[in-house]
């Protein structure tokens, strides 16, 4: 989002929750944002900043084994001109787990997840009278929930930790146009993707690979070519209409992700990327003692993998609705708790397709400060269909004002068709270290 995007946007929310502060006080949101005002701003030939960060993830079931000994460093620069602002951001990493575990994982895992450099983000901003635009790689977030992705439709993810990591670090951004329109209490939205990007699920054998399949199983992947008939586009529109913060959304585009295909010539299968349609909105209130918030998002054009011998390729096409509702409550300023309902429901469904027509869960996560330096986080998530969850307790130490620790234990419990359980064997410690600069 542009800085006047962000400027607009917090003239709303600070209305929504009553702030006496005029909505022309551009000078006082500039101080917020801790910039100045777009049309004054100063150039800034070039800013630099990131961070470095060690990880490091033992898998505990038999045989453990090293999941995780990773190097990773982000650096970012950014600057401004008359009219114009940059930021380009890329991150390299490395990841010793595979090399050392060379007899758990095969080659194809190793070559996928041993070492990585990507361009998280690389894009220009400008605005032309009320609209702000924004060219380049860029990351656009539709909606957030704890724990899950639901309305959070256009960014791609790297999966191949399932969804351990944070978002922000999981999220792959898309080469899109993106223009914004502010009136008022009203923030409209245009985007056009050319060239999509698509989650990465890593490679059979991987500890979060997300399909069970036989040992020998040959597995490719087919991405839509790079055409404009294979780009993606979408609108969106939000709205403060007596305090409650709404949006709906419209997406058209090549599913980031992918579906399982069984080939004709067994066992081969391929990944493929259905062309999908959606329709969505997401909603939040602050009611003074919590917050109440949530997300839906209907689905056209997706297939889901079905053990019906006579389905053409293992694949069964159903139309489906997301959603979830949560509340955040804060409590003596030192707790912090969120719970959330989430269902998906499947208008094909079909008993061969090993779920039920409505599948339903629930999330809980506690948040509690110790002193200025360490915070105790617990995260659990759970089908209500079967005994299928999962649990994460971590601790976070603020080292220092550059420097962060977090050690925590991911365990997985479930059947192994289930979201959940299909990672009964991928428990796993883990500590990380990070130093911004």
């Amino acid at each position: 989002m542009t800085i006047c995007g962000m400027r607009a946007l917090l003239a709303m929310s600070l209305a929504a929750a009553g702030c006496a502060m005029a909505a022309d006080d551009d000078a006082e949101l500039d101080a917020l944002l801790d910039v100045g005002p777009a049309e004054t701003a100063p150039a800034r030939p070039g800013k630099f900043g990131g961070y470095v960060e060690f990880g490091g993830a033992y898998t505990l079931p038999d045989p453990g084994h090293w999941s995780r000994l990773r190097a990773r460093s982000e650096l970012t620069a950014s600057g401004s001109g008359p009219g114009l602002r940059w930021k380009l951001t890329g991150r390299a990493e490395a990841d010793g787990a595979y090399d050392l575990e060379d007899a758990h994982y095969s080659g194809a895992v190793r070559r996928d997840q041993r070492a990585d450099f990507t361009v998280r983000e690389a894009y220009l901003d400008f605005s032309s009278g009320d609209w702000e635009f924004r060219l380049g790689r860029q990351h656009v977030v539709w909606g957030e929930m704890v724990g899950f992705f639901f309305a959070d439709v256009v960014s791609a993810r790297d999966m191949r930790e399932f969804l351990l990591p944070e978002f922000e670090s999981m999220r792959i951004a898309q080469w899109a146009a993106r223009a914004e329109y502010f009136m008022g209490d009203t923030h409209f939205e245009l985007l056009w993707v050319p060239v999509a990007s698509y989650d990465r699920i890593g490679k059979p054998g991987s500890d979060f690979y997300p399909y069970q399949l036989p040992a020998g199983t040959h597995v490719t992947e087919k991405k839509p070519g790079q055409s404009l008939d294979n780009g993606n586009w979408g609108l969106r529109m939000s709205r403060l209409v007596g305090g409650w913060d709404l949006s709906a959304f419209y997406y058209a585009s090549q599913d980031v992700s992918p579906t399982l295909y069984r080939s004709s010539v067994a066992p081969t299968y391929e990944l493929r990327h259905d062309r999908i349609r959606q329709l969505g909105g997401t909603f939040s209130k602050d009611f003074g003692e919590f917050v109440l918030k949530g997300e839906a998002v209907h689905t056209r054009g997706r297939h889901f993998n079905t053990a019906d011998p006579l389905a053409p390729e293992g694949v069964k096409g159903s139309a489906t609705l997301d959603y979830v509702v949560g509340v955040d409550v804060p409590f003596a300023d030192v707790w912090r708790f969120n719970a959330q309902y989430f269902s998906r429901i499947y208008y094909g469904h079909e008993a061969a397709m090993g779920v039920d027509r409505d599948e339903r869960g629930v999330t809980f996560q506690a948040v509690r400060d110790i002193g200025s330096r360490f915070t105790v986080e617990f995260l659990a998530a759970s089908s209500l269909n079967r005994s299928d969850y999962m649990l994460r307790p971590k601790l976070i130490w603020k080292i220092a004002p550059e420097w962060r620790g977090v050690v925590g234990y991911d365990h997985f419990e479930g059947r192994r068709g289930g979201i959940f359980g299909r990672f009964d064997d991928s428990d796993r410690l883990y500590l990380e270290v990070r130093r911004w600069f």
